[in-house]
């Protein structure tokens, strides 16, 4: 008799994260027939947008752009958040999860204010000044602004792989060579920032969002440590 060992593995969790994202991804497929971006709505904005909503912080980690965007996070959380869970416990584990998502917002957030801060200073002082067409402007680039997905959640369950089992043997999938579990993840955190410097013009990546999710779970994690709650 067939059975289905994949999904039964799962921690329970872990599994209802997945299912989760799934259905909030099949919302967006259904609402975008309908005409309506959910992702618009629920998707992180700039704090100092006019559809910002607190809300989003969370919301935006069950939003996703394509099919392969929630594959590869999904295949993730399936990955390593079965054993991180296992590891932390239950409660603890979506304590981490939405820390790790949270905190992966809070760092774009940031970002997004770095990278703006010139240019906003410039356009309210033209606002100040009567000009119309900068309130137009700045509106249109602040909304313009927003960011989807699991992965700042995600690069903190890799972090919690790697933390709880330091030896455990990962591979990349275009290296199909075994390494420890804390190499890989230290690697990946350094693709991630030099990505992130880099900038490049093609890349519509979260970088720093992906590595503010492993800063907040590395300090979440020590928290808890030094508590010897782990």
């Amino acid at each position: 008799m067939s059975n289905f060992s994949f999904w039964d593995r799962m921690m329970p969790a872990t599994k209802h994260l997945l299912l989760i994202t799934v259905l909030c991804y099949v919302g967006q497929l259904v609402c975008g027939f309908a005409g309506v971006r959910l992702e618009n709505a629920l998707g992180l904005h700039y704090v100092g947008a006019e559809h910002f909503n607190l809300l989003q912080t969370v919301t935006y980690m069950f939003m996703h752009g394509n099919f392969s965007h929630l594959f590869f996070n999904m295949f993730a959380l399936w990955m390593f958040g079965t054993a991180a869970e296992q590891g932390l416990g239950t409660k603890k584990f979506i304590i981490y999860y939405f820390v790790c998502g949270i905190g992966a917002a809070l760092i774009q957030e940031l970002v997004w204010m770095a990278s703006l801060h010139g240019t906003i200073e410039q356009l309210d002082i033209a606002i100040a000044a009567g000009d119309v067409n900068a309130m137009a402007f700045k509106s249109q680039i602040l909304d313009r602004l927003i960011t989807i997905g699991a992965s700042g959640a995600v690069f903190g369950l890799l972090l919690a792989y790697g933390w709880l089992f330091p030896e455990a043997s990962v591979m990349f999938i275009f290296l199909p060579i075994p390494i420890p579990s804390r190499i890989f993840v230290a690697i990946y955190a350094v693709v991630e920032l030099f990505a992130g410097v880099a900038n490049f013009s093609f890349d519509n990546v979260a970088h720093y969002a992906h590595l503010g999710g492993m800063i907040f779970g590395a300090l979440l994690l020590f928290f808890w440590k030094k508590r010897r709650e782990i």
